[in-house]
């Protein structure tokens, strides 16, 4: 099993509003996604795609605000009141041998694979076992998202 390649970067907010407006204002966003809920996950998710260079796509950016209270981001706000990089997100060919894969190597998966946000599953290994990153592991859309 190996990793594929990076399908985001999740940026956690107290305002998608606020997030939206500085990715496309300042940092040049070349597509903001619609914003929707997510509360089987407990948040709120707006996808940005940044600009590439030479033809190729920009890294997609998953913002995220907590949906309520009882959402696992809210901690995180708690404790970074301007938000900040939540995790990293690497598409896999199967996640069930993904997570196979990181329970052998003795890694800490947070919970069964449950749908994510781009409709397919995901499953998030803890940060202390991947050199200090929140990880989240996704099997790779079927299509282009």
């Amino acid at each position: 099993m190996k990793l594929g390649r990076l399908n985001h970067i999740g940026v956690a907010t107290p305002s998608l509003e606020k997030s939206i407006a500085y990715y496309r204002d300042v940092m040049g966003a070349t597509k903001i996604h619609e914003p929707f809920d997510l509360p089987a996950q407990g948040v709120k998710v707006c996808f940005v795609d940044t600009p590439g260079e030479n033809g190729t796509a920009g890294t997609q950016i998953e913002l995220i605000e907590p949906f309520d209270e009882s959402s696992p981001i809210t901690a995180f706000i708690a404790k970074n009141p301007a938000g900040g990089q939540h995790h990293m997100c690497y598409e896999v060919p199967d996640i069930l041998e993904a997570k196979a894969w990181f329970e052998a190597k003795g890694a800490r998966v947070l919970g069964e694979p449950r749908i994510g946000a781009h409709g397919t599953l995901i499953f998030f290994v803890h940060p202390k076992d991947m050199n200090g990153v929140l990880t989240e592991i996704m099997e790779t859309p079927k299509e282009a998202h």
